[in-house]
């Protein structure tokens, strides 16, 4: 059976979500990475994918709502391009618009105090990115 990571990438974190089963997606943690150091978090990164023995790498692709990518679009393709470098590993760039946004609502309708809101958005949006994936394909 597949495992699959879903990340979430921010400027100074790297929201990361898991599926073991290929159906359900679930939070797995947060890395917290020096602002815009990527090779930084790369590695972390690439260190939950061995340790976690990840065959599958969904990384959330952000796109302005007219589908052009901007500077943090070019971010995410870099650091895909970084991580097969190091891994045997499948990365698939897919789109997260609203990812983060969705999140925050979710946690806003589920009475969360704002410091959990912060700390926990960023996985809670790799969780989204990675389940829509697996819908999509049908898992």
């Amino acid at each position: 059976m597949k495992r699959y990571l879903g990340l979430d990438l921010g400027s100074k974190t790297v929201g990361i979500a898991i599926s073991e089963s290929g159906i359900i997606a679930s939070t797995l943690t947060t890395i917290r990475f020096s602002e815009n150091n990527y090779e930084e978090a790369a590695i972390r990164v690439l260190d939950l994918i061995n340790f976690h023995k990840v065959d599958v790498v969904v990384l959330g692709l952000p796109k302005h709502m007219n589908n052009d990518i901007g500077i943090r679009g070019e971010i995410s393709q870099s650091f895909k391009k970084r991580l097969e470098q190091d891994t045997k590993a499948t990365i698939i760039l897919w789109d997260e618009r609203l990812s983060t946004k969705t999140a925050r609502m979710t946690m806003i309708q589920g009475s969360q105090r704002r410091n959990v809101q912060k700390e926990k958005k960023d996985e809670l949006a790799a969780v989204i990115i990675l389940q829509n994936y697996l819908d999509y394909k049908g898992a």
